[in-house]
C-alpha cells in the first residue's frame, strides 16, 4: 500500500520570518539603497511578488529588518543584564556591553545597524524606525542598569565606538590611533 505523502505548506508567519532573515544578510551587503526585494526574494527561495504580499513596500521590508535587529540587540542585553556578577549599575552595564560586543561580531547584524542609520538622515521611515528601536533601548539599559544619564550616555557612545572600530577592523592596525580608540574595548 502506497503511504500518500502531502506537502506541507508554511504559514504566511513562517514565510515572513524567512524573508526577514534572507533580508537582514541581503541588505547588510549592499544596504537599503543597493538592495532590490528582487534580491531578497531570491535568496528566500520565494517570488519578489510574495515578498510584497508579506510586505508591500521595500520600505517596510527595510524597517521590519531593523526592528528585529533591535529585538536582538535587546535580547542580548537582556542576557548581558541577566549575566551580571553584582547588581551595580557598572556591572550591570559592563556586563550588557560584553554581550552587546559578542552579538555585533555577527557581521550582518553590524551592517544593518549601520546601514539603517545611514539611510535614516533621508529616508523618514527608516529614520523613525532608528528613532523607535533607540528609544526602546536606551530606555531598557537605563531602568535595567538603574544607570544615571551620564553613565547611560557613555554606555551608548562606546558602543558607538565599537561599531567604528569593528567596521574599520581596527584590530589590524597597530598604530597609536587605534590603540588610543580601542583602550579598554574588548572585541569578539
Amino acid at each position: 500500500m502506497k503511504t500518500e505523502r502531502r506537502r506541507q505548506l508554511s504559514t504566511a508567519e513562517e514565510r515572513r520570518a524567512t524573508v526577514l532573515r534572507t533580508a537582514i544578510g541581503a541588505f547588510a551587503g549592499k544596504g537599503y539603497f543597493g538592495t532590490t526585494t528582487t534580491e531578497v526574494a531570491r535568496a528566500a527561495g520565494i517570488s519578489q511578488a510574495y515578498v510584497y504580499r508579506l510586505f508591500p513596500t521595500k520600505e517596510a521590508l527595510f524597517t521590519a529588518v531593523v526592528e528585529h535587529c533591535f529585538h536582538r540587540v535587546r535580547a542580548a542585553l537582556e542576557e548581558g543584564a541577566a549575566r551580571a556578577t553584582g547588581s551595580t549599575p557598572e556591572a550591570v552595564l559592563d556586563s550588557m556591553g560584553d554581550a552587546y560586543a559578542r552579538l555585533i561580531s555577527d557581521n550582518d547584524l553590524l551592517l544593518v545597524q549601520l546601514h539603517a542609520q545611514a539611510a535614516a538622515v533621508s529616508e523618514p521611515a527608516v529614520r523613525e524606525a532608528v528613532r523607535v528601536g533607540y528609544a526602546r533601548t536606551v530606555e531598557y539599559v537605563r531602568g535595567a542598569s538603574g544607570a544615571g544619564e551620564e553613565d547611560v550616555q557613555r554606555f551608548f557612545a562606546v558602543g558607538m565606538l565599537c561599531h567604528l572600530l569593528v567596521s574599520i577592523d581596527a584590530e589590524s592596525v597597530d598604530a597609536p590611533w587605534t590603540r588610543t580608540l580601542a583602550k579598554g574595548i574588548t572585541h569578539y
